[in-house]
């Protein structure tokens, strides 16, 4: 139960033994400074004498990216404590029903919607998609920059290429006047290119790894959640390198292709 939706009031129970336990979120655990064992008041509003419980378990948080933002304290209560703590009687807003095979939730949801007025049933995955629309946008959003990042990158790239083998312009002339064909001239520089972007990829998915670690261990421990708000995957990687090696490749043929197809003695400014 939240602590905004519930408003629980707690404090050390100095009175009988009671035989009712609670569990406690461990944030709510630290920041209260409450133990296993110790003994809580619990009430519907603050300042007011409630029912005294016994803290029985702490949980841990959930990698739940709705719960982020919330900054919300969670108690579980046994139901009939629940009731008297509320006094909402044999009134519920929402319940959960777990079916025995996935081919039944759809027929379950239609008797359960057509049992009475005033309730509907919705799939578990159907509320997932609606509450996680926003992290569908943000996710959007980020494969556009990386779109756009990756054609910067590879403009770039071309352009410190053509730069690069401009600069061995007079080696590339004394090369083809010594008889070397220009098609070995291209694969030599190809090569060069090729093996200068998969060093390039190691060296990008290590600075990956650990900008990744580091702002988990940041993050996780601003809003104390397992949660890991940053993954590098196996996938990620050999798509990295893939498309590193691709783009230098490209790069290093089409700047070898222009300096080749220049006369030697022009190479030589003559």
């Amino acid at each position: 139960m939240s602590f905004a939706a519930l408003c629980l009031a707690l404090a050390i129970a100095q009175s009988q033994d009671s035989t009712r336990h609670i569990a406690i979120d461990e944030r709510l655990a630290a920041d209260a400074h409450l133990h296993l064992g110790d003994r809580v008041s619990l009430s519907a509003t603050p300042g007011e004498s409630g029912s005294v419980a016994t803290i029985g378990a702490i949980v841990r948080r959930s990698a739940d990216p709705a719960e982020i933002a919330r900054g919300e304290y969670k108690v579980r209560l046994h139901l009939t404590q629940l009731q008297d703590l509320l006094g909402y009687g044999d009134r519920v807003d929402r319940f959960a029903v777990a079916t025995t095979s996935e081919q039944v939730i759809g027929s379950a949801a239609e008797r359960i919607n057509s049992a009475a007025f005033g309730f509907r049933a919705h799939r578990s995955r159907d509320i997932a998609v609606q509450t996680s629309a926003t992290f569908a946008v943000v996710s959007r959003f980020h494969r556009a920059i990386g779109v756009i990042t990756i054609a910067a990158s590879a403009i770039f790239l071309l352009c410190i290429m053509l730069l690069k083998v401009d600069e061995r312009r007079r080696d590339v002339a004394a090369l083809r006047l010594m008889g070397i064909s220009a098609r070995t001239i291209v694969r030599g520089v190809v090569l060069e290119a090729a093996g200068i972007a998969v060093f390039g990829s190691v060296v990008g998915v290590g600075v990956g790894l650990a900008t990744s670690w580091l702002v988990n261990l940041h993050y996780q421990g601003v809003y104390r959640t397992p949660l890991r708000f940053s993954i590098v995957t196996t996938d990620i990687m050999l798509g990295a390198v893939a498309l590193s090696l691709v783009l230098g490749i490209v790069a290093g043929w089409l700047a070898a292709r222009r300096l080749v197809h220049t006369p030697p003695l022009a190479l030589f400014g003559r």
